[in-house]
């Protein structure tokens, strides 16, 4: 274990957390969940550079960082779908959550092929991530009654769901001489 693995893991340990604040019933238990998450997100960013930088890459960090990652933004969405329960929020949910699973597979598949690299991670999948880290973190401080800022929270995960379609469609494109092989 190192210091990325170290960080890989407490994000996936802030995740019971999370949900604990967010279901709270209190009034600072959006606050509460909404900076958890913002810390979870924040990790990362600190273990990719840190692995980058310290040149500490495991192949136990490279499983656990993009699963830990998934499983942040799915529990963040199931929690704002339920709470919400706005096509606003729905739609977009369906739509990053089924583009996870789709290009997970994809790149799993591209890998025992031996063509991982034709679907790496790309400068628009980094701006979607933020896109929609930054809606998160905004829907998740706010309880669901329509404000200016549930309504940026909402325009933020709709640009996050537009930019995710996109750059499936881009690591479909690229995979697509591949879908032929037996």
């Amino acid at each position: 274990m190192n210091i990325p693995n170290i960080l890989t893991t407490l994000r996936v340990a802030l995740i019971p957390i999370l949900v604990l604040f967010y279901c709270l019933p209190f009034a600072w238990s959006y606050w509460a969940a909404s900076i958890v998450f913002a810390l979870a997100s924040f990790t990362d960013w600190l273990d990719g550079y840190l692995a980058r930088r310290w040149k500490q890459n495991t192949p136990f960090g490279a499983f656990l960082d993009p699963v830990a990652d998934k499983l942040l933004v799915a529990v963040a969405l199931v929690l704002l779908v339920e709470n919400h329960q706005s096509l606003f929020i729905l739609l977009p949910a369906l739509v990053i959550i089924s583009r996870e699973i789709v290009v997970s597979a994809l790149r799993e598949w591209m890998a025992e092929i031996g063509a991982r690299a034709q679907v790496a991670v790309s400068q628009l999948g980094k701006w979607k991530t933020a896109a929609q880290m930054l809606a998160l973190v905004i829907l998740l401080a706010n309880p669901p009654v329509m404000t200016i800022w549930v309504a940026l929270g909402y325009f933020f995960l709709m640009i996050s769901a537009v930019l995710t379609l996109w750059s499936m469609l881009n690591y479909l494109r690229a995979a697509l001489p591949h879908l032929h092989h037996k």
